[in-house]
């Protein structure tokens, strides 16, 4: 009888880490969305207070993540709103905040905006320095939302960090705009690229004034 006892209780132990195995297999399973957000340093994100930031020499943004508070300066405007009441008056400036925010922090979009698409990973030719990379396709809903049904190729190097990317405006096949992501700098473990250069050597967006404070 305790031979029989001794056989179940094994069995049941081996059982019991088999189990124990297989969740911290699904536990320790990375996305690729994940993997690229995290080379930009996403882990440190939930600690930002406040971030700052001009896009294109034109639009100054404020923005507290936690309150989703939001100013906007521009030459002939400020305007302060908050995302969770957003009215006529507030919309035209949320629209470019959504924007900007998107270029700038793009590597984080890509797990916050949980409702795109988003396809494998395939080795590829990177459209502008024609070197080979990484590329995956983040493809939004065709409802909703104030781009509906546009994709965005991204294009990583073997660390998941960005360095290109081709816009296509209604997930048209070719590409409306494509730009470089450079002059990355680092905020504390946050990596930010500040400069995009256009296919043809143009320069394209440039962020200046950037400042990230931690709470």
């Amino acid at each position: 009888m305790k031979k029989i006892l001794f056989i179940v209780s094994l069995i049941s132990l081996c059982y019991s880490c088999k189990q124990k195995e297989e969740k911290a297999l699904v536990v320790t399973e990375t996305s690729i969305a994940e993997k690229i957000a995290n080379a930009h340093g996403f882990e440190h994100w939930k600690n930002v207070s406040e971030i700052t930031f001009t896009f294109g020499g034109k639009r100054n943004w404020t923005w507290n993540p936690k309150t989703n508070d939001i100013t906007l300066i521009t030459k002939k405007d400020t305007i302060h709103y908050n995302r969770k009441t957003i009215d006529s008056t507030s919309q035209k400036a949320d629209r470019g905040f959504i924007n900007d925010k998107f270029w700038l922090l793009i590597p984080f979009q890509l797990v916050w905006d949980t409702s795109a698409g988003i396809s494998d990973p395939i080795k590829t030719e990177a459209p502008i320095s024609k070197t080979e990379m990484n590329k995956i396709t983040i493809t939004y809903s065709k409802k909703g939302g104030y781009t509906p049904g546009d994709a965005y190729d991204i294009y990583f190097d073997k660390d998941y960090i960005i360095r290109e990317w081709a816009f296509r405006k209604g997930n048209k096949a070719k590409a409306g705009l494509i730009n470089t992501f450079e002059n990355y700098q680092d905020y504390n473990g946050i990596k930010l690229a500040l400069g995009h250069t256009k296919q043809a050597g143009n320069q394209g967006v440039k962020f200046t004034n950037v400042k990230v404070t931690f709470q």
